[in-house]
């Protein structure tokens, strides 16, 4: 209910119309298909609220669903609104409702709150199906103080679903879902308030079957003062139950119900007001004196047209080459009509037109079609870029196709070209030869050597194949045996995308042998002749030649005979040498050794 002619001295004191605070009824959800609606609902007010009411609300209510058997549910919102500043917690066939979106609004001329709350019943509904439907657990009681909405007619409380079911012989359609909460009111009686909403991005091919339909709250029967629906400037009217003057009055035209107290679900026929070719329509409700809350709008129009929209799915590149392959997908998927052949593409790199492509064959409703295209980076691109897609655009931001949303046809990505990694040149390492140009080699401290980039990953392959491949890498880089040198190893340094190789030389060279300058011959099996560590197996061409300290030579050896055990062949007063200190002189023969190597050892028995 609205203002009551009782208050109206008071009234007359203001001289401005006041907007009523809410949320702006604006687009939800739209469907564009073969899709129509309807709603259900019902109020908790036992009467219409006014002067003689006892303000008692119901603790529930029922209303039945009963679509016809090949309609099938596609979505459905819980709807449930009241005075105060809310209530949102409730059941639907007592299962627990929880609002997920709320809404609110205050009446300007008193300041008292009043509340909508959202929930999506869709699961809940296709499992029931058509029946009976109970609403209960909304309780508004604790806000209803007789000061505030009773004494002033503006207590109430009630429910709707709006039900979007699919059929295939229905029509293609476009269905827009708008809510929140939004005050028709005005302090000045016969001063009139609006709410204007343009239904946009239309192409009307045929305006048969087109409606609109209301869930309104808190309108009044016995109020009818310049409340009116537009349709494109003119007056619509749904008689008897909702006539031009007197849009909100509590009625359910889906059930043909005059006593859906303080609440209208209301669906319009608007047909004869919506011309073929109409690319908007401007819907406008009006009031100059009841209070009215506009929660929920659904339009259903016969528009057909396509909806572009574009994704990419991937970047083709190779390393150190500034040509890509952008792999991305032309969809027309929530449209009406068919996309056509020959609808320009844009493909844009750090915001300048660079590539354009264009659909070469129709793609029809639901459908999607996959492209490739080859692009060349400009060497003026940095490393990093952003690449945007646009369908529907010639490549200065302008389309040729009208379409059902002009503002999805953007795709947008983040690229960084591939480059492989830099390297730092690694010197050849060498080894003591043991033997036959066998080594052992530590080149762990390579794997950071190696790196410009920290980030970057290193393996050690013995083969530039296995590098090439990464298969079969070095496990043991501290200790790592060369059978054979020189040896090359070959270093695989690689990112997330690229590779680089390198390689180092394994040599060896003859270190000096080890001599062990004391020998006990006494058949112990330790030390029993003089033995020099790193000798035979490397010095191939050595001479050994052993000294008493008179310098007498006593003994001479080479690769082809034992090591010296005391044995004296010409013998000097016996075979065998007696104990004391000799010498010896060891030649190598030798690059690396030109002069003999010198030293004593000490001979026991």
């Amino acid at each position: 209910m609205g203002f009551k002619r009782y208050y109206l001295f008071f009234i007359v004191l203001f001289c401005l119309i006041y907007k009523s605070n809410g949320q702006n009824v604006s687009l939800y959800n739209q469907f564009n298909g073969r899709y129509d609606f309807t709603f259900i609902g019902n109020t908790l007010n036992v009467q219409p609220n006014g002067a003689n009411d006892p303000c008692d609300l119901l603790d529930s209510s029922v209303a039945t669903l009963n679509l016809n058997s090949n309609d099938i549910i596609e979505s459905a919102y819980l709807y449930w609104a009241g005075s105060g500043t809310g209530d949102f917690n409730v059941k639907l066939n007592g299962i627990d409702i929880t609002s997920q979106r709320n809404f609110s609004a205050i009446q300007s001329s008193n300041g008292n709150p009043f509340f909508s709350a959202f929930a999506d019943v869709t699961t809940q509904l296709q499992t029931t199906g058509n029946g009976t439907y109970t609403f209960s657990d909304l309780d508004v009681t604790p806000f209803l103080n007789p000061f505030t909405y009773c004494n002033n007619g503006t207590n109430f409380a009630g429910w709707a679903i709006v039900v979007v079911f699919r059929n295939t012989t229905l029509p293609l359609n476009q269905l827009n879902i708008y809510d929140g909460l939004e005050a028709l009111s005005t302090p000045v009686v016969n001063v009139q308030d609006q709410i204007i909403i343009n239904l946009g991005n239309l192409n009307v091919l045929d305006n048969s079957g087109a409606k609109l339909g209301f869930v309104a709250w808190e309108g009044d029967a016995t109020i009818a003062n310049q409340e009116s629906l537009l349709i494109n400037g003119n007056v619509i009217d749904n008689p008897p139950l909702n006539p031009g003057n007197n849009a909100f009055n509590g009625t359910n035209s889906i059930t043909g119900s005059s006593d859906l107290f303080n609440m209208d679900l209301d669906i319009y026929d608007i047909q004869n007001y919506i011309n073929i070719g109409n690319t908007s329509v401007e819907v406008k409700m009006t009031t100059a004196q009841d209070f009215v809350l506009i929660n929920t709008i659904v339009s259903k129009l016969n528009s057909q047209l396509p909806d572009a929209t574009v994704t990419i799915n991937s970047i083709e590149q190779e390393c150190d080459s500034r040509i890509i392959r952008v792999n991305y997908t032309v969809s027309n998927l929530n449209a009406t009509n068919v996309l056509p052949a020959g609808t320009p593409i844009a493909i844009y790199i750090e915001g300048v037109f660079t590539a354009f492509d264009e659909t070469t064959l129709p793609i029809g409703i639901g459908e999607s079609f996959n492209f490739q295209t080859i692009i060349t980076i400009p060497a003026s691109v940095p490393i990093d870029f952003s690449l945007v897609i646009v369908v529907d655009d010639r490549g200065d931001g302008t389309g040729i196709v009208a379409e059902l949303n002009e503002d999805n046809n953007t795709a947008t990505t983040s690229i960084s070209l591939w480059n492989s990694p830099t390297f730092n040149s690694l010197e050849n390492l060498i080894a003591c030869n043991e033997g036959f140009t066998r080594g052992t080699f530590d080149f762990s401290s390579y794997e950071d050597a190696v790196k410009t980039n920290s980030a970057d990953n290193v393996r050690f392959y013995e083969s530039l194949e296995n590098a090439t491949i990464a298969i079969n890498p070095i496990s043991n880089i501290s200790n790592y045996v060369a059978t054979a040198t020189p040896k090359e190893v070959y270093v695989r340094v690689y990112n997330d995308n690229c590779f680089a190789i390198t390689s180092f030389l394994l040599t060896t060279r003859n270190c000096p042998p080890t001599v062990y300058n004391f020998v006990s011959v006494n058949n112990d099996t330790y030390n029993d002749s003089f033995t020099i560590g790193g000798l035979r197996d490397i010095f191939l061409d050595f001479k050994l030649e052993i000294y008493n300290r008179w310098g007498r030579l006593l003994w001479t050896g080479n690769q082809n005979t034992e090591d010296w055990d005391g044995y004296v062949k010409d013998g000097i007063g016996s075979k065998n040498a007696p104990d004391g200190t000799y010498f010896y002189l060891l030649f190598l023969n030798d690059i690396d050794y030109p002069e003999p190597l010198r030293g004593y050892l000490y001979l026991n028995h």
